[in-house]
């Protein structure tokens, strides 16, 4: 940002004030965090308050950080039950709908800008293909929405981003003209099963530990720190030595609320306070870089490849990948459309245009565009969504399950 360390303090703190200050009139409404903070952003930096340069290292620093806070929240929240029944749909979604999406995306975006090269199109399809939980909110937190359905979108936000790196890296190696590309991506799959194990052990040492702390054991104060402790100590470790931090985080996020069960009560408030402040300022930032870099010609196909990527890749794959499954028609149209960008192709993107792959100004720039559709779409969306799968269980399906109260009246989803 160009300017001093004084004006990011106040312009953070007026942020989070007018932000909280709003929270209240968006809760229920089409409105959502995200969606005004991006808007902060984009209006700040019109009006030359805020400047971000994407090629500065705190951003990526930033948006990094907030990514492994998401990633291990999501972790502690599946419950060891629902992440053995509901592995199913879940593993659909990660082994066929993503590299789907994927590669439908590459494809759109070859046929839209053929200044792009094959592993090009291919590296903007990693960047856009994980969803993110954190723009709707209100759908993975909805206790009236079936569990099973809620636990899905949150396995498979979580899973996918840590997935989805090697993919990135892959395709950056290969669109940089590097060579050992075959090698690059068998340590990038190393990687990624290393992250897996470490956070594995650590966090399941770290839980098992709880019941042997000195004195009294952890005091409920200290509680959220420790399990953000874990989360850290995860994603350092595997960075610092063969693993995929980001795998690492939301692995260690899951084997920390199976081996301590109280963990994820516990981290709840600490969870929720600290991410909406790193939601807030992430979006925030973003928005700014966003209304930064411009948008590449012709203009008329950056909308098409939006509007591609978010009405057709990604329900057409979720689709397809479901065909046959058990899960209900309603469920699945729900699922199709709730898979937001968020703060995964954000960092990824910010990794293409620090690459040397010759278009990765204008990946970068088509992936922005993309995440603040995205941003835009699903976090009006988000709160009619919940309540318009509401309706259609009670209307279509008959009663939700045993532990879902009863649904209220809504709109369906714009989208």
């Amino acid at each position: 940002m160009d300017i001093g360390f004084t004006e990011i303090v106040l312009t953070v703190g007026l942020l989070l004030i007018v932000i909280s200050g709003l929270s209240g009139l968006a809760h229920g409404t089409v409105l959502s965090v995200s969606v005004l903070a991006v808007a902060a952003g984009m209006l700040l930096h019109a009006v030359g308050v805020v400047d971000v340069d994407p090629n500065d290292h705190n951003v990526l620093i930033l948006i990094e950080l907030a990514l492994v806070f998401t990633l291990f929240s999501d972790g502690l929240v599946v419950e060891r039950e629902l992440l053995a029944s509901h592995i199913g749909p879940t593993a659909r979604a990660l082994v066929l709908a993503m590299p789907a999406t994927m590669a439908m995306i590459a494809v759109a975006a070859k046929m839209l800008f053929g200044a792009l090269t094959w592993p090009e199109a291919l590296l903007l399809g990693a960047v856009l293909a994980p969803t993110d939980p954190v723009i709707t909110s209100a759908v993975v937190t909805a206790k009236a929405i079936p569990a099973k359905l809620r636990h899905v979108l949150n396995l498979e936000s979580g899973l996918n981003d840590g997935l989805a790196l090697p993919f990135v890296l892959f395709f950056i190696v290969i669109a940089s003209h590097e060579a050992g590309a075959g090698t690059e991506a068998a340590i990038l799959i190393g990687e990624a099963a290393a992250g897996a194990l470490i956070g594995l052990g650590l966090a399941t040492l770290a839980g098992r530990a709880i019941d042997d702390m000195p004195g009294i054991g952890l005091t409920r104060k200290y509680e959220g720190v420790y399990a953000l402790g874990v989360a850290l100590a995860a994603f350092g470790l595997a960075e610092a030595t063969i693993g995929n931090g980001l795998v690492a985080t939301f692995v260690a996020g899951i084997a920390l609320g199976v081996a301590d069960r109280d963990t994820p009560e516990a981290f709840l408030e600490f969870n929720e306070s600290l991410g909406a402040v790193l939601q807030t300022v992430t979006f925030f930032v973003f928005g700014a870089l966003v209304a930064s870099i411009g948008i590449p010609s012709p203009a008329i196909a950056v909308a098409v490849l939006l509007l591609f990527t978010l009405f057709i890749a990604r329900p057409v794959a979720i689709s397809a990948s479901l065909a046959g499954s058990d899960m209900p028609t309603v469920q699945r149209r729900f699922l199709a459309w709730f898979g937001p960008k968020g703060v995964a192709s954000m960092l990824f993107a910010l990794l293409v245009l620090e690459s040397d792959a010759p278009g990765s100004k204008l990946i970068f720039q088509l992936a922005a565009l993309v995440i603040l559709g995205s941003i835009i779409a699903h976090g009006l969306t988000d709160t009619v969504g919940a309540r318009w799968i509401e309706r259609q269980l009670g209307t279509a399906d008959g009663a939700g399950s045993p532990e879902e109260p009863a649904a209220p009246r809504g709109s369906p989803p714009t989208g």
